[in-house]
């Protein structure tokens, strides 16, 4: 797989990233952010050259990450309107997958422990959040909801035909991945800041590196 060349290289700059952040590096950090993500997005890309790779699953994980891309350049403005547009190009993102991800894979019966499992978690999660949400509460729900939804569509590859089990599992990996590096996120903006916060974006990079590396393994 010719994408695995560019893992290594994401692996540096977000390293580089998260201590371009630690050591509040702004320059730096505003330039390795938006690098990382089109890196990841080029691990994607590479896919339409993969034997038996399917275009449809290969655009629709691409959309998915530039809106990623989209919501990882608002997020680097410290405003309120920042955060809101970054927290739509985002839900748009989880759509993005979501629907990607059923599109191939389908429903099954499965899908609803796992849908049971993640709705408790976001309740979980929101009814922790919501002391610090003020007017965000409903936009947060919302999200947390659709990057569940995601989660348990990435789940759903398992019980699939249409997915190999590492592609199962590079999916589900990458959407868990993903869904901790926004409860951290969230956590650190609305409840309890903390300073190593910028942690959280290895578990968003690998996340997404991992659902980029899936479109090339349709056999």
């Amino acid at each position: 797989m010719i994408q695995l060349i560019l893992v290594p290289i994401i692996a540096i700059t977000v390293s580089l990233l998260i201590r371009a952040e630690l050591r509040s590096q702004l320059r730096l950090f505003y330039v390795l952010k938006p690098l990382s993500t089109l890196l990841v997005i080029g691990v994607a890309a590479l896919s339409f050259l993969a034997p038996g790779a399917r275009t449809g699953y290969t655009v629709g994980v691409l959309v998915g990450l530039l809106l990623s891309l989209g919501g990882d350049v608002s997020l680097m403005y410290p405003t309120p309107r920042a955060f809101q547009v970054g927290l739509v190009l985002f839900l748009l993102a989880q759509v993005a997958y979501a629907i990607t991800f059923t599109s191939v894979g389908g429903f099954h019966a499965p899908d609803l422990i796992a849908g049971g499992v993640l709705l408790i978690l976001a309740v979980v999660v929101y009814v922790y959040l919501t002391p610090g949400l003020g007017r965000m509460k409903v936009p947060v729900l919302v999200y947390i909801l659709v990057i569940s939804l995601m989660v348990n569509r990435a789940i759903s590859a398992f019980y699939s035909p249409a997915f190999g089990l590492l592609q199962a599992w590079l999916m589900a990996t990458g959407a868990a991945l993903f869904w901790i590096s926004d409860l951290i996120l969230a956590v650190n903006r609305f409840r309890f800041p903390f300073r190593l916060h910028p942690l959280g974006l290895a578990f968003y990079y690998g996340g997404q590196t991992l659902i980029a590396l899936s479109p090339a393994l349709f056999q």
